[in-house]
């Protein structure tokens, strides 16, 4: 090809991905498949590989640089950052309100909510429409440069639909969907987990490699102006939004106009009770006087803007008092120390427990009854103890002392060398079989509507069920012998307990509650059973899984060896062997989660090594696993394939003396079809 003719393709490249990125991640709407766009970028990218000279630093190609190898440097902002004054009921924004009708007398108001997201501020410059830097809020005067991870945020435009020079800040932050993703991950390998999004965030931003921030497919929203030369001046705060928007900026499109307190209380109430609902995490509602020329006469305080307040939604930490600490034990036998609360409202609901985890962090945190305590809850999770308050100590708090025994069953605990958990050996434990139930027919698990918590527990203490099994063998006339049921509601039980006898694989090997083995586990498990046993029964399984040995089980793709022994154990165990034949006898039936389409890779693992050029290595795992194959991570006598793309490391020698069949990149894709 002709430089001429490369130059304008790639020219077109660009703009075509730069068009897809916008849609994609600012409007949230797909022209076309994703692969669409990622196909366009691999084009892309060799055509620039081959051509360098044709390489701009406004090119899709070029949001990941390399690795920082010093600290941060420190960036002064051109705009100073100011913090918002914050309200925490409807009568702090009357107070407010009040306090700037005084400053623009006989004027009426108009306000912009947006919803305030949890994330982490940084501030954008753009250079005569080319983004060159990306700084954190740090002091406020200044910040640190973190351009190398921002600029991987792909629903930021790295050139802008205008030549102007810009100042504007926005938030930085993780999607539910991309949160609960990563510590998905994270568990599969026995990583440590990040606490909440905002976290995973900051700490993705302010990472020294780039591709690890890449990987982690931050987001951004821009909402407020700094430094600029635009010609025409936005006169309102909206004005601002669509001038941002329209330079091709992520900007939320979820803020509201109100002309007046009470409208704005009715955007902060509709939000506080659909947050939940929302693809992010947000903390509250913002709410900006709307006319920029009131803005200015409305100034700053020293500290904040007159004319913005943030109203915070109830909140997420609070303090109160230790009363006592017992010990819950849960369906694997773990102990935890629960502190029972003076009761107290955090995050808009009432609490009187919060968890204390296990021993070493009790002894770590130095938790005694009498305690002044700051608890922390974050959306439906238990309540938390974050910190004791030992400066409000008055010499009489009791130190707990954590038990030898079971509290329930009076039976051996231990604490394994290297484990932080204290268990209950005892197999029997009422507490134990009475979670392991719960656990069962929870959502993730059989999903049995209306077999809660307190049901379940009235069975066991009625001696109806002894073990999950026991669940499909029961009769309107049992559930009529507990108290308050009547015939209506025994049998809408007795049909959702029949309608769940159709389980898929994944959630079956969830619901037994093995340890190490949760929801990301079960489906990897099931996709490698569903490559080996077409015809599922509860016994079948546990015919080929009781077989299978630690080595075999760590052969499987994100499976460690914590979640290996758990399996080779829990398999092995008499008791599990009895469940099984129950679950067999009262005919429990097995689906599989995915579609054998392609009898060439059903059933066969493949090992990938050295770099894919058509195809990511991730999409090549996940192709293979749609197709009913097994991809690994390690060569062995066992392995089906090894793919081998460009610069193949030291496993390629091993299969060759190993005689595993090697495939090219493209062999392997022909084998795909």
């Amino acid at each position: 090809m002709e430089i001429s003719t490369v130059k304008t393709r790639v020219e077109k490249l660009r703009s075509r991905i730069n068009q897809l990125n916008y849609k994609y991640f600012v409007e949230d709407k797909s022209e076309v498949d994703e692969s669409v766009r990622d196909s366009l970028k691999r084009e892309l990218k060799e055509l620039e590989a081959s051509y360098p000279e044709l390489i701009t630093p406004d090119s899709p190609t070029q949001r990941v640089g390399s690795v920082l190898s010093a600290l941060f440097k420190k960036v002064r902002h051109l705009t100073p950052k100011k913090s918002l004054e914050d309200a925490f009921s409807e009568e702090d924004l009357c107070e407010w309100e009040k306090k700037i009708k005084k400053l623009v007398p006989e004027q009426n108001l108009e306000f912009v909510c947006e919803l305030k997201i949890d994330g982490l501020n940084v501030t954008l410059i753009y250079e005569k429409g080319e983004f060159v830097r990306a700084i954190t809020r740090g002091n406020g005067v200044e910040g640190e440069d973190v351009n190398h991870t921002v600029k991987t945020i792909e629903s930021l435009p790295l050139k802008l639909s205008e030549v102007v020079d810009l100042e504007v800040a926005g938030e930085v932050y993780l999607s539910k969907a991309e949160f609960a993703r990563i510590n998905s991950e994270q568990e599969k390998v026995e990583g440590s987990l990040f606490a909440n999004p905002r976290n995973a965030a900051a700490g993705s931003v302010r990472q020294l490699d780039p591709a690890v921030a890449a990987s982690r497919r931050l987001s951004f929203f821009c909402y407020e102006l700094g430094k600029h030369n635009f010609v025409n001046e936005p006169l309102t705060q909206s004005e601002v939004l669509e001038r941002l928007a329209k330079l091709g900026l992520p900007v939320n499109p979820a803020y509201k106009l109100a002309t007046s307190l009470n409208e704005v209380w009715k955007c902060i109430d509709t939000w506080s009770k659909s947050r939940d609902e929302l693809p992010y995490e947000i903390d509250g509602v913002v709410i900006k006087v709307n006319s920029k020329v009131q803005q200015e006469k409305m100034g700053y305080t020293a500290k904040s803007p007159r004319w913005a307040i943030a109203y915070k939604f109830p909140a997420m930490q609070t303090t109160t008092k230790v009363l006592g600490i017992t010990i819950q034990v849960g369906r694997t036998g773990a102990l935890t120390p629960v502190a029972e609360l003076e009761p107290v409202v955090v995050a808009g609901s009432r609490v009187s427990r919060a968890t204390l985890h296990n021993a070493d962090e009790l002894a770590r945190k130095d938790v005694r009854v009498g305690d002044t305590v700051i608890i922390e809850k974050a959306g439906d999770v238990i309540p938390a103890v974050v910190e004791v308050l030992k400066d409000l100590r008055v010499g009489d708090e009791k130190v707990f002392i954590f038990p030898v025994k079971c509290p329930v069953c009076d039976g051996i605990v231990e604490k394994p060398e290297g484990e932080a958990i204290t268990r209950c050996n005892n197999s029997s434990c009422f507490a134990r079989e009475s979670e392991s139930v719960i656990h069962f027919v929870g959502k993730a698990a059989f999903d049995i509507d209306g077999l809660g918590e307190r049901v379940v527990l009235q069975l066991l203490d009625a001696g109806l069920i002894s073990d999950p099994a026991d669940i499909f063998t029961l009769t309107e006339g049992d559930l009529l012998e507990l108290p308050l049921f009547k015939e209506k509601r025994a049998l809408k039980i007795i049909e959702a307990i029949a309608a769940s006898k159709d389980v898929s694989l994944s959630r079956f090997i969830f619901s037994l509650g093995i340890r190490h083995v949760g929801e990301g586990v079960s489906q990897d498990l099931a996709r490698y059973v569903a490559a080996n046993i077409k015809d599922l029964s509860p016994l079948n399984l546990l015919g080929f899984l009781k077989e299978k040995s630690i080595e075999e089980f760590m052969q499987i793709e994100g499976f460690g060896m914590a979640a290996s022994q758990s399996l080779h154990d829990s398999f092995n165990e008499k008791r599990t062997q009895e469940l099984f034949e129950k679950f067999d006898r009262v005919g429990i039936k097995l689906t599989h989660d995915v579609v054998l389409n392609n009898s060439k890779v059903a059933g066969k693992s493949f090992v990938i090594t050295g770099s894919l050029k058509e195809i990511g290595r991730q999409q090549a795992k996940d192709a293979i696993k749609k197709a009913g194959g097994i991809s690994q991570s390690d060569v062995s006598s066992k392995t089906g394939f090894l793919v081998v793309g460009e610069e193949p490391g030291s496993k390629l020698k091993r299969a060759q003396e190993l005689g595993v069949e090697v495939l090219s990149e493209a062999q392997f894709l022909e084998l795909l079809g």
